[in-house]
């Protein structure tokens, strides 16, 4: 028989159980709700209302309390500063335990451990959000109202547009050879103007050279020729 044997073992040992329990309180209140079986939140609940119950002494005592048993030093500074203040009016009862059904699986029954007053704080941030909503609203439609009813601005003098100076045509880029473009550098050039030759050049070279010379002549190199 376990007589004055109080509290659940969870199947865990005493370290391990303990170690759960600090973890569970500190998620509990930094999200201000937990889902969880139904054993854990019936002995989670006491654990963090004694947190509550500390918070609200506000002592450096209570604050060295709260640390060593919660894991994160914010969620601490939460407690004291905003969780408490909340429940500054009320004698304990400040959580409360909604059973949620069976959990697929191990068929485990679940529950949802939160605030007594999650409810109203709802209700409040639902009509704080409508208000917000309803107030923006309000002012746009004041806006256009005013928009509407004030004169129109003269309408500016149109200044003459400036005359588009046009673009000289690009150069064409030279074809390569190749190409179809490139059939004119294949061509005869037009003869250029005649010249006479020099007496010289005939007799230097042994050569007939004609009076007349085409542009093809004239364009190469005397020892060429």
């Amino acid at each position: 028989m376990r007589h004055r044997r109080a509290g659940r073992r969870l199947g865990r040992t005493t370290s391990h159980r303990k170690a759960l329990m600090r973890t569970m309180v500190t998620e509990f209140f930094e999200n201000e709700k937990i889902i969880t079986t139904v054993s854990k939140a019936k002995e989670l609940r006491p654990v963090a209302e004694k947190m509550i119950t500390l918070g609200k002494r506000d002592t450096l005592h209570a604050r060295r309390q709260a640390l060593a048993f919660i894991r994160k030093k914010p969620v601490v500074f939460k407690l004291f500063d905003s969780l408490a203040p909340r429940f500054a009016d009320r004698n304990g009862g400040y959580t409360r335990i909604l059973r949620l059904g069976v959990r697929p699986g191990d068929a485990a029954e679940v529950a949802l451990l939160e605030f007594v007053d999650a409810e109203e704080r709802k209700e409040a941030a639902r009509k704080a959000a409508a208000k917000k909503k309803t107030s923006k609203k309000a002012s746009k439609k004041k806006e256009e109202t005013t928009e509407a009813a004030a004169p129109a601005p003269e309408a500016e003098e149109k200044k003459p547009k400036r005359a588009s100076r046009k673009k000289a045509p690009a150069a064409e880029a030279p074809a390569k050879l190749g190409t179809r473009s490139s059939r004119h550098l294949f061509q005869v050039p037009p003869a250029s103007p005649a010249r006479r030759a020099w007496p010289f050049e005939s007799h230097a070279l042994g050569l007939r050279v004609p009076e007349t010379r085409g542009s093809w002549g004239d364009s190469l190199p005397l020892s060429s020729r």
